[in-house]
């Protein structure tokens, strides 16, 4: 093993030539028989050889500033190398609340930023995070540390996704009452209800929610605010409130046929597929219906997590179709791959128009057209224009709909003085998170759209030192409520 004045800063030729090591990985016929997780990723030995290829840059470096949420991956890495994963995984959490999600799951905009990806390929810092997580973790090691006194302020969180998760945290970190409110039966929001678990394993979020717990903070299920308790409610009860309810609100097409038997949306089949029946809603205790043929519509990281849960439910013929090709396709390009490597089909520059059902009202097809692609719109991406008069049937037995997700307008619906913009979204100034309610601050999904789980965590911890600042009597700005809500 190198030594550390060496590994830090000299024998850098010798690192950059450095193979990368492979992480461990089921086999395809083993994986598409279950949910357990795919990725295995490193063991010990295999993790400390693979950070013997961190080159260790000096500042600026780019796999720091390419993460959103700021994590010291040189610093991770260099006790990687020395076997000193307990410590490495402290690191990873001391900017990040949840290193063993984000290693699981984030599309590691960091590797992108690593000086050896233009060599013999980026250190694999995603997989290198998720282990040392798992080692901590197990061990009791990343605690949350609370102050013996408490503040005597009161938080309330809405939702307990990514970004409430990281204000929770902050916030009782600093001696604050903090009860979470989540909509769906346990703790953990789109991470248990939207991540398929053999991308993140539910054991692996519940340990945190139990981390969280152990540190005081109280969680309350089942409780949609909006509903029965509204925002009023509880600012008349807490000091502060954070409004991390993300975008689960699912898009549709407004197609015909929709509403046949067989016809998902995304979020309704990954929670029937992937989610213990224990931990399911009561409208959704039972699982889908499919048939040999499935059809997956989108182009997104969702679609190919529904079209490999298909695949594991028995499924023989599964086809993601997508109307762009696969250089405007919005998802993560290495899960595609894994998907097309379990048997899972795309078909490019197609789209639904109607979906054709029997006299039973069970689906029993679909009509596509052709597309082509013209002039670019204002995502930046070709737009898909319909070859008029190609349209052709294809049978199908089900459907699932991943075509896009919005927030959920009740919290803006009815709370008149709280700004939303742009189909729900609540308008937030996301330096500091503060909505134009005072007292109430907001980040993640529901602010910024559809992102990343470490987009939400970056901006989350920017709404709580807002927070902070806030139950201190230190003034917060707040952005301008607009003339009519949208």
């Amino acid at each position: 093993m190198l030594s550390e004045t060496a590994f830090r800063v000299g024998d850098r030729h010798v690192r950059v030539n450095l193979e990368p090591v492979p992480y461990l990985k089921r086999d395809v016929e083993e994986r598409i028989c279950d949910f357990d997780e795919v990725i295995l990723g490193f063991d010990g030995e295999l993790a400390i050889e693979e950070a013997l290829r961190c080159m260790q840059c000096p500042e600026p470096q780019a796999c720091t500033l390419n993460c959103p949420a700021g994590n010291d991956i040189p610093e991770a890495l260099w006790l990687i190398s020395q076997g000193r994963f307990v410590e490495a995984a402290q690191v990873f959490a001391a900017t990040s609340p949840l290193p063993e999600v984000c290693g699981r799951v984030c599309p590691n905009l960091c590797q992108e930023g690593c000086v050896l990806s233009t060599r013999r390929g980026a250190a694999s810092i995603g997989k290198l995070e998720a282990f040392v997580a798992d080692v901590a973790r197990e061990a009791g090691a990343l605690a949350i540390p609370v102050p013996a006194t408490r503040s005597g302020k009161r938080v309330a969180v809405v939702g307990s996704g990514p970004a409430g998760i990281t204000v929770a945290e902050d916030m009782v970190k600093l001696g604050h009452e903090v009860t979470v409110y989540e909509a769906w039966p346990e703790p953990g929001g789109v991470l248990v209800y939207g991540i398929p678990s053999f991308k993140l394993e539910k054991h692996v979020v519940m340990r945190k929610i139990r981390d969280l717990e152990e540190a005081g903070v109280t969680f309350v299920t089942n409780t949609r605010i909006g509903e029965a308790i509204t925002l009023d409610d509880l600012q008349e009860e807490y000091d502060a409130v954070f409004l991390g309810t993300g975008a689960g609100v699912e898009a549709r097409m407004d197609i015909p046929g929709e509403d046949l038997q067989g016809v998902y949306t995304s979020t309704d089949f990954l929670i029937r597929a992937n989610v213990p029946e224990a931990m399911r809603p009561a409208d959704k205790k039972e699982p889908p219906q499919i048939g040999r043929r499935v059809a997956v519509i989108g182009g997104g990281d969702t679609a190919v997590d529904c079209a490999r849960s298909a695949i594991r439910l028995g499924a023989t013929d599964v086809t993601i179709v997508y109307r762009r090709t696969e250089a405007e396709m919005p998802g993560n390009a290495k899960e595609r791959a894994i998907c097309l490597e379990e048997g899972v089909r795309i078909d490019y520059l197609q789209a639904p128009v109607e979906y054709i059902g029997d006299e039973q009202g069970r689906l029993r097809a679909m009509k596509i057209v052709p597309m082509t692609l013209g002039e670019p719109d204002r995502s930046g991406r070709r737009r898909p224009v319909p070859m008029e008069g190609a349209e052709f049937v294809r049978e199908v037995d089900t459907v699932v709909l991943a075509v896009g997700y919005w927030p959920d307008p009740l919290l803006g619906e009815r709370t008149p003085d709280l700004a939303t913009h742009k189909w729900g979204l609540i308008l937030a100034d996301e330096t500091v998170g503060a909505t134009s309610r005072e007292g109430v601050f907001a980040a993640g999904d529901n602010v910024h759209g559809p992102d990343l789980v470490i987009t939400a965590i970056a901006a989350a911890h920017k709404a709580a030192a807002s927070m902070a600042a806030y139950l201190e009597g230190q003034p917060v700005p707040r952005p301008a409520p607009p003339e009519t809500k949208q």
